[in-house]
């Protein structure tokens, strides 16, 4: 440790929990030195940044508290003090604050490092799951009717088929989110608690708050594709946020896709205006994109940087109807775009296939009658067995 003003910085990332384990041995092995000097943080200033720590629910400060308790029993420390005539003195009770400060941050880093990882969703299995913000789980059928419930039993919305409605009575004090994991071969329809109707596509991970709360924008954060008819409230913008991108609306129709293996993210407007900008900044009408209706705005994904062009919506929106788009598409890409909308294997060994591009639309057609379309204006050679499909 150079100086005291590195350590001051150490134990403040130690205290908002930033601290990487080397970096916390580093702030344990000073303690142990007992170097504190006058530049050091006051117990007040230590109290300031405990304020800025995460609150942890009761369950687990008490489970904290009786590690640290039986920690202390097991060992003790004796530190010796040297006679000097500087402020040291004042400093033992902020040796002590902080010794707890210590016990506290170590054991919830710890307490959050021991958590099980949370099981990555399968995409191709037959269950619609919604992930209330505790991770607890509910699965949904889309041939079925139940009530959607909070972690505490009350009641938030209720699921009717292939579509959930929230409702808006509750006036939370805090963000509470739910997140819908869409799989292959399936769709559903969400309406949020202001409203605003959302389609999600196959293989879509929807995070949304349960209620949105005044004077905080509305936003939401999106893996897959999903259509947005956004409900109006001038007063709180509505963010659809796909990874590096947010797309910023007060009320309209629009239509983002965030697949990982596409090298752009694109949003079509279908009517309204929507504002493009990076995530990690501010919108600004001036200097952001500005999508007019019937243009889609394209992010690539490499270097962030948005164009646009006028398209028909339609062929973009289609697939909320069964329809299926290609355009300028790698054969790779197009194979996992139809392993997706119809939860299909397929393995292709022709590897010259693999980076040509296609353009190709199909209605609500079968995997059958897209494949056959390959096979008669391309020449694929291919098979289907169950739900494999080999391309030779």
């Amino acid at each position: 440790m150079n100086s005291n003003s590195e350590i001051k910085s150490l134990l403040e990332k130690f205290v908002l929990n930033q601290c990487t384990p080397e970096q916390i041995n580093e702030v344990v092995a000073y303690y142990k030195k007992n170097q504190l000097t006058d530049d050091f943080p006051t117990v007040e200033d230590i109290q300031q940044l405990l304020g800025e720590m995460p609150k942890m629910d009761q369950k687990t400060a008490d489970a904290i508290f009786m590690n640290i308790l039986s920690a202390s029993k097991e060992e003790e420390t004796v530190i010796e003090m040297p006679e000097r005539k500087s402020n040291f003195r004042k400093y033992i009770s902020i040796a002590a604050s902080i010794v707890v400060l210590l016990g506290i941050g170590f054991f919830y880093k710890q307490s959050l490092a021991d958590k099980p990882a949370e099981k990555e969703f399968d995409f191709k299995s037959s269950d619609i799951v919604l992930q209330l913000e505790n991770g607890e789980t509910q699965i949904l059928s889309e041939h079925n009717s139940a009530q959607v419930k909070d972690e505490k039993g009350n009641i938030i919305g209720n699921q009717n088929g292939d579509k959930i409605v929230y409702e808006n009575s509750s006036n939370p004090e805090k963000l509470v989110y739910n997140t819908l994991k869409i799989p292959y071969g399936k769709k559903f329809r969400l309406q949020l608690s202001d409203g605003t109707f959302v389609h999600l596509n196959s293989g879509t991970t929807l995070k949304y708050p349960v209620k949105f709360i005044a004077g905080e924008n509305r936003q939401v954060y999106l893996d897959g594709e999903a259509y947005f008819d956004v409900a109006k409230d001038k007063k709180h913008p509505f963010i659809v946020n796909a990874d590096e991108l947010n797309v910023r609306v007060l009320g309209t129709h629009f239509n983002v896709s965030n697949y990982p293996e596409d090298a752009s993210t694109d949003v079509v407007l279908v009517e309204g205006s929507v504002g493009m900008y990076k995530a990690d900044e501010e919108f600004d009408a001036l200097k952001n994109t500005i999508l007019k209706p019937g243009f889609k705005g394209t992010f690539n994904k490499g270097n962030a940087a948005i164009s646009t062009k006028a398209v028909i919506t339609d062929i973009y929106t289609s697939w909320i109807n069964g329809g299926l788009t290609f355009r300028n598409m790698t054969f790779k890409n197009i194979i996992t775009k139809l392993e997706r909308r119809y939860n299909v294997t397929i393995v292709n060994k022709n590897e010259k296939l693999a980076n040509e591009k296609f353009n190709a639309s199909f209605g609500d057609e079968s995997i059958d009658k897209v494949m056959s379309y390959f096979n008669d204006i391309h020449g694929i050679n291919y098979t289907i067995k169950n739900d494999q499909i080999l391309i030779k």
